[in-house]
C-alpha cells in the first residue's frame, strides 16, 4: 500500500523543483562564458566541456538513481543526492582552475539527475492513468520555466558586478532551500514491502532486458532525438544569442523564455488533453507542430541574410509546444512497462536522453552552432529523426494488435 498522496499543488511545485536543480546547473553558467575563458585563459571550447562533462557524468549515474531508489526508497536517495550537490557547488564555486573545476562539475553531474529521475517513479507510484499524466504534465509545466530563468539568473549576477563562483553559491542556496522543503513534504511512496534488493548483478541483468527491449528503444529514443532539437539550441545558446543575435550577457531571455514558454504551453495542454484524447492522437499532435516548427524555421533563415527577434525564435516556441504534447505520453509508457522496476525504467529511458544530449552538447553543437542554417538543420534532423521511431512504434503496436486479434 503506497500513502495518500500530498496536496497535488504542493507535489507538483516540489517535485518540479527537484527536477530543477539539473537544468539550473547546465544553464546558469551560459552568460559567464566569456568571463570563465578570461579568468581561467582558456579558450571557449575548453569552456564549453563544463557542460560536455556535467552531461556524460549526469547520464552514467543517471542508471543508478533509479535502482537505488527502487532499493532503500524514494525519500532516502533524493535527499543523499541533494546533501552531495550541494558539497559539488561548493567545490565549483571554489576553484580556481578549469581541472579542478571539471572535477566538481562531474560531481553535479552524478547528483543532480536524482530529482527528475525519482521524482517520475514517485508520480507512478500515487498515481495512475490520466491522473499520472495531468501531474507528470503539471511537473513539466512548474519545471518548464528553469532553463528560462536559469540563464536569466546567471546575466543578473554578473550585471549586479558578481564574478562568475557568485552563479555557483545560488545554485548553493537554491539546493539548501530543496532539502529542506524534501526533509518536510516528501513522503515515502515506496514502502519497504516493495522494495527491490540491490544486486549487482540482477541490475545488470535487468538493464540487459531494458537495453535489448525493441519497444523500450524505440518510444525512449522517439522522446530523446525530439527533445536533442530544443537542446541543440539550449546547448548552442551563448553562441546564439551572443553571435548570431547579437545581443549581450542580458539577452539570454530572448531565446529561453520563447523555448520554456512553449514547453509550458505543451505541458498545460497535455494535463487538459489527459482522458479526452488517445495518447497515440496526442503524440501525433505534438509531432506535427514539431514538423511546422522545424519547416518555418528552415524557411525564415533562408530568406534572411541576418537572423533577428522575434522570428528567430518563434518556430523554437511551436517547437516546444510539440515537444511538451510528446514528453508525458512516452515517458509514462516507458514506466507501465515495468510496473515493479519503475526507477530503474526511469533509470534507463533519462540514461539513453543524456548520452544523446552530451554528444549533442559536447560534439553536434560545436559543429553546428556556426551559422544559423547549420543550427537550422540540425534541428529539423533531431525532430525528423524522433518522428521515425515514434511512426516505427506506432506500426509495430499494430503489428502485436492484429496478431492478439487472430490468436
Amino acid at each position: 500500500m503506497t500513502p495518500a498522496p500530498p496536496s497535488n499543488r504542493r507535489l507538483a511545485l516540489l517535485l518540479a523543483g527537484l527536477a530543477m536543480f539539473g537544468p539550473f546547473s547546465i544553464d546558469t553558467i551560459f552568460p559567464a562564458f566569456l568571463l570563465l575563458g578570461e579568468r581561467m585563459q582558456v579558450d571557449q571550447v575548453a569552456v564549453q566541456q563544463t557542460v560536455s562533462v556535467y552531461l556524460l557524468f549526469y547520464g552514467l549515474m543517471s542508471l543508478a538513481h533509479g535502482p537505488l531508489s527502487d532499493a532503500f526508497g524514494r525519500r532516502r536517495v533524493i535527499l543523499g543526492g541533494l546533501v552531495l550537490f550541494i558539497a559539488a557547488s561548493i567545490g565549483c564555486a571554489l576553484s580556481r582552475d578549469l581541472t579542478t573545476l571539471l572535477v566538481f562539475r562531474a560531481l553535479q553531474g552524478v547528483t543532480a539527475g536524482v530529482g527528475v529521475i525519482v521524482g517520475r517513479a514517485v508520480i507512478r507510484d500515487l498515481y495512475h492513468g490520466a491522473d499520472a499524466q495531468r501531474l507528470m504534465s503539471q511537473v513539466s509545466m512548474i519545471f518548464g520555466i528553469a532553463p528560462a530563468i536559469a540563464p536569466i539568473i546567471g546575466g543578473w549576477i554578473l550585471l549586479g558586478g558578481g564574478d562568475w563562483p557568485l552563479i555557483f553559491w545560488f545554485l548553493v542556496v537554491f539546493a539548501l532551500v530543496l532539502l529542506a522543503a524534501t526533509g518536510k513534504w516528501l513522503p515515502e511512496t515506496h514502502p519497504v514491502e516493495a522494495r527491490t534488493p540491490l544486486s549487482t548483478r540482477a541490475l545488470l541483468r535487468s538493464y540487459l532486458q531494458m537495453g535489448t527491449n525493441p519497444r523500450l528503444l524505440r518510444l525512449a529514443a522517439a522522446g530523446a532525438f525530439n527533445f536533442s532539437g530544443i537542446f541543440l539550441y539550449i546547448a548552442s545558446a551563448p553562441v546564439f544569442v551572443m553571435q548570431h543575435l547579437q545581443l549581450g550577457e542580458g539577452g539570454f531571455a530572448w531565446l529561453f523564455i520563447p523555448t520554456i514558454g512553449g514547453m509550458t504551453t505543451g505541458s498545460f495542454l497535455s494535463g487538459r488533453m489527459a482522458g479526452r484524447m488517445t495518447a497515440a492522437r496526442q503524440v501525433g499532435i505534438g509531432f506535427s507542430l514539431c514538423a511546422v516548427s522545424a519547416l518555418v524555421n528552415l524557411a525564415y533563415v533562408l530568406s534572411v541574410g541576418q537572423i533577428a527577434l522575434p522570428w528567430a525564435v518563434l518556430p523554437i516556441f511551436i517547437g516546444g509546444v510539440g515537444m511538451a504534447l510528446i514528453f508525458p505520453i512516452l515517458a509514462l509508457a516507458v514506466l507501465d512497462m515495468y510496473p515493479h522496476q519503475r526507477g530503474l525504467a526511469s533509470s534507463m529511458q533519462m540514461f539513453l536522453q543524456l548520452m544523446i544530449n552530451t554528444v549533442v552538447a559536447g560534439v553536434v553543437s560545436p559543429m553546428l552552432s556556426h551559422t544559423p542554417l547549420h543550427l537550422a538543420l540540425g534541428y529539423a534532423g533531431f525532430f525528423a529523426i524522433g518522428a521515425s521511431f515514434w511512426f516505427w512504434e506506432r506500426r509495430c503496436e499494430r503489428r502485436r494488435e492484429a496478431a492478439a486479434a487472430l490468436a
